[in-house]
């Protein structure tokens, strides 16, 4: 996907195709394939859907983008839109809608596909609709359901019982070489922020602009378990000094004490992965942790969180170059460059993708873990909400934190140095970690 806007239409028409039908398999995979039809329709948190809703939306979603606006057809069932919008309806009611049941649903998410791709071989890719050009309204509907899908692996993290997905994932690349220093050092100066020519960029990555940053230093892996454990060990929890006043009442209120999934027994501390119970490994990234966690370990530290802008300097600027890069190590998607893709259920031990360290030798900014910034979501300057409002700029205020970098769970299709999630700071059910940051002149 590194050379879209050279691709000549026919072979972008099969590139879509093929992942159309990729990241139905791993949606099936998620679902129907994986769960009996009472564990679909049940919701195991109120804060996710019955895995049976996201399965009919991703559906619905397509039907309303690649067969009625980007195909002109006419709706197939107009009477169930209400039920996967889901503005209309928060994550808490969903169980008690009149949804599709698992078999309706697979058939009616099928029937959708077996239009679109009729249609896709007839919708003119025109590089004057800014829909179509590039594919772009393809590739949206693309990395929707692999985000999704993402949630779907939050949602089977939060269920109990017995393991429902396979751990079978080829093993990371063994840690080597000579070990890196802590931080590096990221010189002062302007960088290009954001996209204007990313074909499959949202609105919220868009338009690219200049940014001039004072000179810091960023860590250069994610913090490890281990390295939060000491934060634990020190009384990081029972100390508000760390803790921002909103995040300290949180903490509170809901005793928390460790990362989400995480408890002692026997005298050490374990965790829950997927149905699992396994010793916390200590040189893992730490997940499912919440913004004023990360911001309290990284007050301890004597550090802060980076913001969004140093964040992504840090993953795309080459100075020698005096450009930004699409990735990390270049413009070219590489397999082996980044743990992303549900290629195993868990984040990678740092220092394992030395390969895919940015210009300024700062390692595993995509995959492993989703990192929290310092910065509230907004919307660039000459932010234009396209092709609609709520994907990005119903969001825009301080009530949401920026995460950059995606997770194991990521597809690359759905993350790139510019791709930009954003959640409460109480969220820790997602995929979430951070690496810190602090000011040079210091």
């Amino acid at each position: 996907m590194a050379a879209l806007t050279t691709v000549d239409e026919h072979d972008l028409k099969e590139l879509i195709a093929a992942e159309l039908e990729a990241v139905r398999r791993r949606s099936l995979g998620l679902t129907t394939e994986a769960l009996p039809p009472g564990e679909l329709t049940a919701q195991v948190s109120p804060l996710m859907s019955p895995l049976v809703w996201d399965l009919a939306h991703v559906g619905n979603y397509e039907e309303l983008w690649l067969l009625r606006a980007a195909a002109g057809a006419e709706p197939m069932r107009p009477e169930i839109d209400h039920l996967y919008n889901a503005f209309e309806h928060p994550r808490a009611e969903r169980p008690s809608l009149p949804l599709l049941p698992p078999d309706e649903a697979r058939a009616y998410i099928a029937t959708v596909r077996a239009k679109v791709l009729d249609s896709l071989a007839k919708v003119p890719l025109r590089e004057d609709d800014p829909l179509t050009a590039g594919g772009f309204v393809y590739g949206m509907v693309v990395q929707h359901e692999h985000q999704h899908d993402e949630t779907m692996l939050a949602t089977h993290q939060l269920r109990k019982g017995a393991p429902a997905l396979l751990d079978a994932g080829e093993p990371p690349p063994a840690p080597g070489g000579a070990a890196a220093e802590p931080e590096v050092l990221i010189e002062a100066g302007p960088f290009e922020m954001g996209t204007s020519d990313e074909p499959w960029a949202y609105d919220n990555e868009r338009p690219a602009h200049i940014v001039d940053l004072p000179a810091y230093y960023i860590d250069t892996y994610p913090v490890t378990n281990r390295a939060y454990l000491a934060f634990m060990e020190a009384g990081g929890y029972e100390d508000p000094r760390w803790w921002h006043p909103e995040g300290w009442r949180w903490r509170s209120r809901h005793n928390r004490t460790a990362p989400g999934f995480w408890r002692r027994e026997g005298g050490q501390w374990l965790r829950r992965r997927f149905g699992r119970i396994e010793p916390v490994p200590m040189d893992e990234p730490v997940q499912h942790v919440s913004w004023y966690e990360a911001d309290a370990y990284a007050r301890w530290a004597g550090k802060r969180l980076p913001s969004e802008a140093e964040w992504e300097k840090a993953a795309r600027w080459d100075p020698a170059a005096q450009r930004s890069r699409r990735f990390p190590w270049g413009d070219v998607y590489e397999e082996g460059r980044a743990n992303l893709g549900q290629r195993r259920l868990r984040p990678a031990p740092v220092g394992s993708y030395p390969q895919g360290a940015s210009a300024y030798g700062v390692q595993q900014m995509l995959g492993d873990v989703w990192e929290w910034t310092s910065s509230d979501f907004t919307g660039y300057p000459g932010f234009r909400a396209f092709p609609y409002k709520e994907y990005s700029q119903v969001f825009f205020g301080p009530e949401y934190k920026v995460l950059r970098g995606g997770s194991w769970a990521t597809h690359p299709l759905a993350v790139r140095g510019t791709f930009r999630n954003w959640d409460f700071p109480i969220r820790r059910q997602i995929f979430t970690g951070f690496r810190c940051a602090r000011d040079a002149a210091r």
